[in-house]
């Protein structure tokens, strides 16, 4: 079969500019300089007759015609790995790196088993994962700055696509001793006598708690917030010190649970089920590594996921 006298130029730096929204990113990891990416693309661009790349505030994301390149680009990407394979009988190293952020929850219990069986699978796969809130963790995608995310809530941008990953439900945890140990379901009443302790604002435990009440015809505001504080984990502390009560997720509380330190139960005429999502940005393309754990993940339902 001939082959065409001229190829697509640099497919390669396209892609990457591509998956990582930028040509200023594109260098660092191809160890060239931006006006050499920029270059590349330039005469790409030319070859093709076609703007590839909308430019616009720093960042740059595909045209219609460049996410039409970008597939056909992965599939000559793949049909190399296949030749590679089928000629050397073994597969080449999946590498690169995975930039990853997840709410407190995912991001503290799911994660770390999550990203350790993957690691399994995909040894030469670095991996770099931050933890923060839903609200912080959306609109680190949303920038770009990280290729994927895992939250406890979801949001109305357009821009972001939310597939589920796991179930929550939240419960009202106290320390030993205290009045309401003695009980398996209080009432909001109740629990409004009590100080509690609540998560930040922007987090998706916060988030689904006063959606909860305000489905019951309740507010927040009703409640004696006496403490606000941005971890499971210093809620917990805050609580076994005496300091309140606080509605946690149920998966952040199975240490406890276990060895009896803290007493959890219900709020009957409210109820707090939740689902954590794997959120992605529509707009960009994702990276190899980022594909690989988007595909591991649909591989391996929350139900094995759980504790």
């Amino acid at each position: 079969m001939d082959l065409p006298d001229e190829q697509l130029p640099h497919l390669g730096t396209f892609s990457k500019a591509a998956e990582l929204s930028g040509f200023t990113a594109a260098a660092k990891a191809l160890g060239l300089t931006q006006a050499a990416v920029s270059q590349r693309i330039q005469t790409l661009e030319k070859s093709l007759d076609t703007s590839l790349f909308d430019r616009r505030g720093g960042r740059v994301l595909l045209t219609d015609a460049g996410r039409t390149l970008y597939a056909y680009a992965q599939r000559i990407a793949d049909l190399h790995h296949e030749a590679r394979r089928e000629v050397t009988g073994r597969d080449a190293p999946v590498a690169g790196e995975l930039v990853i952020a997840a709410s407190s929850v995912p991001g503290e219990h799911l994660l770390p088993a999550l990203l350790a069986a993957f690691g399994h699978q995909h040894p030469h796969v670095r991996v770099r994962a931050g933890v923060g809130d839903s609200v912080a963790v959306m609109a680190q995608v949303e920038r770009g700055e990280v290729g994927v995310g895992l939250v406890g809530r979801k949001s109305n941008d357009p821009n972001l696509v939310f597939r589920f990953l796991a179930a929550d439900h939240m419960v009202l945890v106290t320390p030993p001793g205290h009045a309401l140990g003695r009980k398996k379901k209080v009432t909001v009443d109740q629990l409004a006598a009590h100080p509690l302790i609540v998560r930040e604002a922007g987090s998706g435990s916060r988030h689904c708690f006063e959606k909860s009440l305000e489905r019951a015809g309740r507010s927040m505001t009703e409640l004696r917030v006496a403490l606000e504080l941005g971890s499971n984990e210093a809620i917990k502390g805050a609580v076994l010190r005496g300091v309140g009560v606080a509605v946690l997720s149920n998966l952040a509380l199975q240490k406890e649970i276990k060895a009896g330190t803290l007493h959890v139960l219900e709020v009957e005429d409210i109820r707090c089920d939740r689902e954590m999502f794997v959120v992605r940005d529509r707009r960009r393309v994702p990276s190899l590594p980022t594909r690989l754990f988007l595909n591991f993940l649909e591989a391996n339902p929350a139900p094995h996921l759980n504790p």
